[in-house]
């Protein structure tokens, strides 16, 4: 891939500098062994000195998921958990979750049980229900109405933004949510851990991946890039109060719910590791984390005739409307969504992938031994700058690839 590296770097330049770019940029190709590209461009922070550097610390959002589905099927493979057992039987609470089926006139949210229990499997799979309210409109509506009629001084729960409801009964179809948190909750029942715990002690340790982790380390709050977010005129500017904590403060404690949906930390090194790990069917520097056979199912399409797709923006301040790969036929794995063709000019099919709400990508080609991520930390999501840089920056990478 040397021969592609100045075109790779000077895609880097014109993303960061061209008219409605991105502040900074991190990137990177990997395959089982290591690095097959890196490159950064641009700041941490918009009118700040600190450039943008491999190891730059980035607020991974959703991809925290692909993590907590690797942890879950360690438990799978040791038989402590069975993907087709009820979630109930980990985590009793979700047998309180009621389905949405509509609203009355008064706006009021009319709920009912769900007609079969939600299983582990429909939680990675991503059809348990569960949905997102910047996603969905419906959802969204149901969190404002619900919200109104809530006493002011009511304590808030932590887990609030995972019970529920549900979109459809569960099984019905794909739409992407917040099931991937109760699977979290699962991993700690059964653990009987914290789920930052349960990952550094049987993922993250063995993976090398001393910069992920759920409340930064003094060491990793000295690299951390700040949120930005464009505004409707395009403007890009950096949000207030993401990253006001200097290195001498005190290390932040952990926080007092680990979700496994979100919330991690990570460097774009780091992620690497997870990406290798995937390439090397479970093998990691520190000893195997996954059965090739385990790699393989998470890698299989669990839809059957369901297909997954895009996405509504039913809040605008987090996220655009979109799909990845428009056109292309869509599965999903435990926990990937998963390319069911070869996709013109990029990667092929059965190819892994998935992504972060700050406009952080990732995918893992397991036919071609390649996997890449792209991190920047910006809002709305699916910004087009940012992810038209990814999908450009993955078409060189092949094109490097087959020259």
């Amino acid at each position: 891939m040397a021969t592609s590296t100045a075109a790779l770097d000077r895609h880097f330049q014109h993303v960061v500098q061209a008219a409605g770019g991105v502040p900074g940029v991190v990137a990177l190709v990997t395959d089982r062994d290591g690095l097959r590209h890196a490159g950064v461009a641009g700041v941490r922070r918009l009118g700040a000195p600190d450039p943008m550097t491999l190891d730059t610390v980035l607020s991974a959002f959703s991809l925290t998921k692909a993590i907590t589905g690797a942890a879950l099927m360690q438990l799978v493979e040791a038989r402590r958990v069975a993907l087709d057992d009820p979630a109930g039987a980990y985590v009793p609470e979700i047998d309180a979750v009621r389905v949405l089926d509509g609203f009355d006139t008064d706006g009021t949210p009319r709920l009912r049980p769900p007609r079969r229990p939600i299983t582990v499997r429909h939680l990675l799979l991503h059809v348990g229900g569960f949905g997102y309210p910047f996603f969905n409109h419906d959802l969204r509506r149901y969190r404002e109405a619900t919200r109104r009629n809530t006493t002011p001084d009511v304590v808030p729960d932590p887990h609030a933004h995972i019970r529920g409801p549900l979109l459809f009964d569960p099984g019905d179809r794909w739409e992407y949510g917040t099931g991937i948190d109760w699977a979290g909750r699962i991993v700690e029942a059964v653990r009987g851990q914290r789920l930052g715990d349960a990952f550094r002690d049987h993922l993250l340790g063995p993976l090398g991946m001393d910069d992920t982790r759920y409340a930064p380390t003094r060491s990793m709050h000295a690299r951390l890039a700040t949120m930005h977010r464009r505004h409707p005129s395009g403007e890009v500017v950096a949000e207030t109060g993401w990253s006001d904590r200097t290195p001498e403060d005190d290390v932040p404690p952990e926080p007092e719910v680990a979700h496994g949906g979100g919330g991690l930390f990570t460097t774009a090194l780091d992620y690497a590791c997870f990406l290798r790990m995937i390439l090397a069917g479970g093998d990691a520097p520190g000893g195997r984390v996954l059965r090739p056979e385990t790699v393989d199912l998470m890698a299989t399409n669990g839809l059957g005739k369901l297909r997954s797709g895009g996405w509504h923006a039913a809040d605008p301040l987090l996220t655009n409307a979109g799909e990845f790969l428009p056109g292309i036929a869509k599965g999903w794995g435990l926990t990937f969504q998963i390319a069911l063709e070869d996709v013109p000019g990029r990667r092929r099919a059965g190819s892994l992938a998935w992504a972060g709400l700050g406009n952080l990508y990732f995918w893992i080609d397991r036919a071609t031994g390649i996997g890449g991520f792209w991190g920047t930390q910006l809002l709305p999501f699916h910004d087009p700058a940012s992810h038209g840089g990814f999908v450009e920056y993955e078409r060189l990478v092949y094109r490097s690839l087959a020259s």
